[in-house]
Parts: C-alpha cells; sequence; structure tokens
C-alpha cells in the first residue's frame, strides 16, 4: 500500500492555512500570502504566483509572486499580459489547467509549470474564472494522483479567498457609493438639504460651545422660473450646475455650500464673514455668459448665529427673509454687515 502520509500531512496544512486565510485575514495579499505558502511548502515548489482576471480586461494582472527573483517580477508580469497565448492567459480563458508544461527560466534553468484556474460560481448557476494560480518546479517534476488532489484543492481556496475579498471590496465601494449619494445632490454635486442642515446643527453646536459666530447665506438664482420657460429645462440645468461651481470655487475649506431648492443654494460659514463671502459669489456669478439671452446673477440674504438665531431652522428663515427684502436682482441683504 502506498505511503500517503506526507500527502495527507500536506493537505492538512494547506486545508488549515485556508481556513486561516478565509477567517481572518484582513486583505486579499495576506490571504493570498499564507494560501500560497502553504502550498509550496507541501509540494516542494521552487516558485509560486497568483494571476486575477478582471472581467473588464483580457489579460490576467499578477497578485502575488513567492520564490521569484525580484528584478524578474515585473518582466514576467509583462510577459504574461502581453502575450494572448501565453499557458497561463489560456488556462484562465479556457479553464482547464496543465500539470506539467516545460518552462525554460532566463538564466537557461528548465522548470516543470502548473497551471490551475481559479474557478467560482457566480451564483447563477455559471461559472466564472477570477485568475489562475501557477506553481514551478525545478527540473522535472510529475504530479502524481495525491499531489494534484491538494493542488487543484489549493486553487479552489485562493479562489474563494479572491472572490470573497472583491465581494468584499464591492460591497465597501456600493456602501460608499450610496453614502456618498445620500449627502451630495445629484444634479450639481453639492451637499444637498439634509446634509447642509445636519453641518448647521454641528456648526451652532460648535459656536455655541466656544461662543463664536456662525454666518448662513441662502442664494436664488435670479429669474429662473422664466429662464426655464424660455430656454428650457436644460438651459437651467446648465445655469445651476455654473452657480455651484462658482459656489465649491469661492468658499473656504472650512464652509459647507449646498444645494437646498430648485434654485436655492446656501453657504453655511464659521465665523462672521459670511457677507464678504457672498458678495465674492454673486460678483463671480455675473461674470458667467448669458444663458438663453439670460444675464446669470444671483441674490443672497446673511444671517448670522447668535444674532439672527439660536437653531438652523430660524437662522436659515432669517436668510431667507432678507433675502426676500432684497433690493433688486443680484443684490446681496442682510440683518447687519458687521
Amino acid at each position: 500500500m502506498a505511503d500517503t502520509t506526507g500527502a495527507d500531512s500536506g493537505a492538512l496544512a494547506v486545508l488549515s492555512a485556508g481556513a486561516a486565510a478565509l477567517a481572518r485575514a484582513a486583505d486579499l495579499d495576506t490571504a493570498l500570502a499564507v494560501l500560497v505558502e502553504a502550498g509550496v511548502s507541501s509540494t516542494g515548489a521552487g516558485a509560486a504566483a497568483v494571476f486575477g482576471q478582471d472581467p473588464e480586461r483580457e489579460a490576467v494582472e499578477l497578485l502575488l509572486t513567492l520564490g521569484m527573483a525580484e528584478d524578474r517580477v515585473a518582466a514576467f508580469a509583462e510577459e504574461v499580459a502581453g502575450n494572448a497565448d501565453h499557458p497561463i492567459n489560456l488556462a484562465a480563458l479556457d479553464r482547464s489547467g496543465t500539470l506539467g508544461r516545460a518552462v525554460a527560466a532566463p538564466d537557461g534553468t528548465a522548470w516543470t509549470g502548473v497551471d490551475l484556474p481559479l474557478v467560482v460560481g457566480s451564483g447563477n448557476g455559471a461559472e466564472e474564472c477570477v485568475g489562475v494560480l501557477t506553481l514551478g518546479w525545478p527540473g522535472d517534476h510529475a504530479v502524481d494522483t495525491a499531489e494534484e488532489t491538494l493542488l487543484v484543492g489549493l486553487a479552489d481556496l485562493v479562489a474563494a479567498a479572491v472572490a470573497m475579498f472583491r465581494l468584499s471590496s464591492m460591497v465597501s465601494e456600493r456602501a460608499e457609493w450610496f453614502e456618498r449619494v445620500s449627502h451630495t445632490d445629484a444634479l450639481t454635486g453639492l451637499a444637498n438639504a439634509r446634509t447642509v442642515r445636519r453641518v448647521l446643527e454641528l456648526e451652532v453646536a460648535r459656536a455655541q460651545r466656544q461662543g463664536s459666530d456662525v454666518s448662513v447665506a441662502v442664494f436664488d438664482v435670479d429669474g429662473f422660473r422664466q429662464l426655464n420657460a424660455d430656454a428650457g429645462s436644460r438651459a437651467g440645468d446648465l445655469v445651476l450646475r455654473q452657480v455651484a461651481s462658482i459656489l465649491a470655487e469661492s468658499v473656504r475649506l472650512v464652509d459647507t455650500i449646498g444645494r437646498i431648492g430648485a434654485d436655492e443654494f446656501v453657504l453655511v460659514a464659521p465665523g462672521s464673514a459670511g457677507v464678504t463671502v457672498a458678495k465674492r459669489i454673486m460678483a463671480a456669478v455675473a461674470r458667467l455668459d448669458p444663458v438663453g439671452d439670460h444675464t446669470v446673477t444671483v441674490s443672497a440674504g446673511v444671517a448670522r448665529f447668535p444674532r439672527d438665531g439660536t437653531d438652523p431652522e430660524t437662522l436659515l428663515a432669517a436668510a431667507r427673509a432678507v433675502l426676500d427684502n432684497a433690493s433688486g436682482p443680484a443684490s446681496i441683504s442682510a440683518t447687519a454687515e458687521a
């Protein structure tokens, strides 16, 4: 009877490493390193590499190497990426591995290579290749049945790690996107009304603690309804984006600018410089080219904490009230210009 003790020991080491990598590795690089090191140790391979397969790209991408000279890694990655017929690319494309191809190293030595596709289920009954695991042995190396079983299991564990961390990354990116969308206005990219009110709450609370001021400026695009009627909503959207761009470029890093109505923008500015900032914004908007024969201007109303209100609602209402009392288009009004 054949002695399978060594094979069993190697399989157990790979299984243990795989469980640890999938359960506790902090990132994909760490998981791959743990898995591949276990595989190399269990099979006696002299070198190994993992390539990832991006569905949006034709060529595979080198993710990790082990046992390869540092000055050889970049050339190896280019060699594979630049040759669609390279066995590693074909393994990803065909989803079928090789268990004994001859490899000539740059120094002229002969190696035996094994390429195994990393295949996972896609959740709809189909399978997807997420990369290729390749290992190499100096000289001739025959892969017996026990080692083949171990290598296939290792490839499955590596595939699971790649798929798991990619999914985790996608979920994180999606969550970040939803978080960003929930705080921004889709048309202008500025903060939305919900975010502006939250920032104003925080700034008012901070000012209360520190005994400081907060300025709130509300801007309206002059004649916006008539512009939409005469030139259409696309022209109106263009004006809103142009005004938003000026607002974003004209404020300090500590200020917050947002869109809280159809053509209504608001500036939350720590300190008492709201009137000064509002005038700078209005002057910049007035330099815009006309849109649909309409000159683009904005009017503004400015209020200040704590003089004009001690909570977000009161401050916004005060700023809107002084805006309504502005003398005409492209004008500014404030309760006082202290």
